[in-house]
Formats: structure tokens, sequence, C-alpha cells
């Protein structure tokens, strides 16, 4: 899975913002804290689910039941707004 490329981001002050461009069907903007920002950044690249719960847990001092909910509630709100090609 990836990010579509029809999808760009920003970081202003620690925040990271998820833009859709061209004929998306989302027309908003996500807010991306440091923990989705990562996950969303992961995704800048073709990788699975797995991986980015590795990469996450590499980068972070944290449960890695917790750590895998917290990725794939992030997957979950991507792919509401149609940000991933899978």
């Amino acid at each position: 899975m990836k990010l579509k490329s029809s999808f760009i981001t920003q970081t202003i002050d620690d925040t990271q913002f998820l833009v859709p461009l061209g004929n998306e069907k989302f027309h908003g903007i996500v807010r991306n804290n440091k923990t989705a920002a990562f996950i969303v950044d992961c995704l800048k690249q073709d990788t699975t689910e797995d991986a980015i719960v590795e990469a996450m847990c590499a980068e972070f001092d944290a449960p890695r039941e917790t750590i895998a909910a917290d990725v794939k509630k992030a997957l979950d709100t991507l792919r509401s707004v149609g940000a991933l090609e899978e």
C-alpha cells in the first residue's frame, strides 16, 4: 500500500497536514500529530501495515499492541478519505 500521489503533505510547527489535489472525492485537510505523520511518511513508499508497525516500534517506546492499534486506526482514517493505493 502507498499514499496516493494526488495527496501531498506539508509540515507547519510540528503538525503535518495532508491535502488532496485534483479530482479526489475528499475535499478537506487531514491534520496529523507526530505519530500519524510518521505513518504517512512511511506510506510515501510502497509498504505494508506490518512494516509500518515495525518501523514505529523501532522509533517509539510503546507496547507493540498499542502501536499496532494506532497504525490500524490511522490506516482506516486514510482509507476513509481515499488517500491510499492498495
